[in-house]
């Protein structure tokens, strides 16, 4: 620490080494107050000009991450697992990454996001957690599952929306996403390469999806000569209805209409 203290202030560098003495991820605020021997004011300025100098992260007003040890030059950022769980314990929020972040783990998109997209059940919104830019998007509980868990080079676990649940999702969410028509065609190339079952994906769009998603992926599935068995099962759960909804939502419904789903195919 003595060469930190040079280029630290020495209430920074203090600070710095109680929460890695003690092997601390995050401090709320009043943790340094007796630590330091400090006042509830100095404590919450120290902490302010810490963030703000990027030697630690603000999670939320009076929750900060700090490093186990502040790099070179004295600017950290947590990585995105790091970030993301802190904020939704904090929050004691479920949660899955989903959307663009999942397309690109599981390659069918090159881009790599410039923010995370997450699902959840507590908070919606844009965040930043140090320099992780996080979109957060709430849902009812009943939509979070059909997950896996990837364990980051950190060793923190991260939990992705599945190969299948991100299919469903980017049918599902496809305005948020800007991922139809492509959806379609990742959908059929999985099936084709058996990465995934039709009877998953029937029984995950029936969990995850809606009325819409349903419909259409009925109609993909029928289009691609899929077993009836597996047609009937989505059938099942839908409601009567007269309504047509397009196959690309935004495009004209125009074109031919498979009746047994009410969706007008108009790519």
């Amino acid at each position: 620490m003595m060469g930190m203290a040079r280029k630290l202030g020495q209430i920074e560098a203090t600070a710095l080494a109680y929460v890695q003495m003690r092997n601390l991820r995050s401090v709320k605020t009043g943790d340094l107050v007796a630590a330091l021997r400090i006042t509830s004011k100095q404590e919450r300025e120290l902490l302010s000009r810490m963030a703000r100098a990027g030697m630690i992260a603000n999670v939320r007003k009076g929750l900060y991450l700090f490093p186990t040890k502040l790099p070179l030059g004295g600017i950290w950022t947590p990585d995105e697992a790091i970030a993301i769980n802190a904020l939704m314990a904090d929050k004691q929020a479920r949660y899955q990454i989903t959307g663009p972040n999942a397309f690109n783990r599981y390659g069918y998109d090159e881009q790599i996001p410039s923010r995370i997209y997450i699902y959840n059940d507590a908070i919606s919104g844009e965040r930043a957690v140090g320099r992780i830019e996080l979109t957060l998007i709430k849902v009812n509980q009943g939509r979070l599952g059909g997950t896996e868990q990837i364990e980051t080079a950190s060793g923190e676990a991260i939990v992705y929306s599945s190969r299948v649940r991100t299919l469903v999702d980017a049918v599902y969410d496809w305005s948020r996403f800007d991922s139809l028509p492509r959806a379609y065609d990742w959908i059929r190339t999985d099936i084709d390469a058996s990465r995934i079952t039709t009877a998953d994906l029937a029984k995950t769009t029936i969990r995850y999806g809606n009325l819409g998603t349903i419909r259409r992926i009925g109609a993909l599935m029928e289009q691609i000569n899929i077993g009836e068995p597996v047609l009937k099962r989505l059938q099942r759960s839908l409601t009567p209805s007269s309504a047509k909804i397009p196959f690309l939502p935004d495009r004209p419904a125009r074109g031919r209409l498979m009746k047994r789903w009410g969706v007008v195919i108009n790519d």
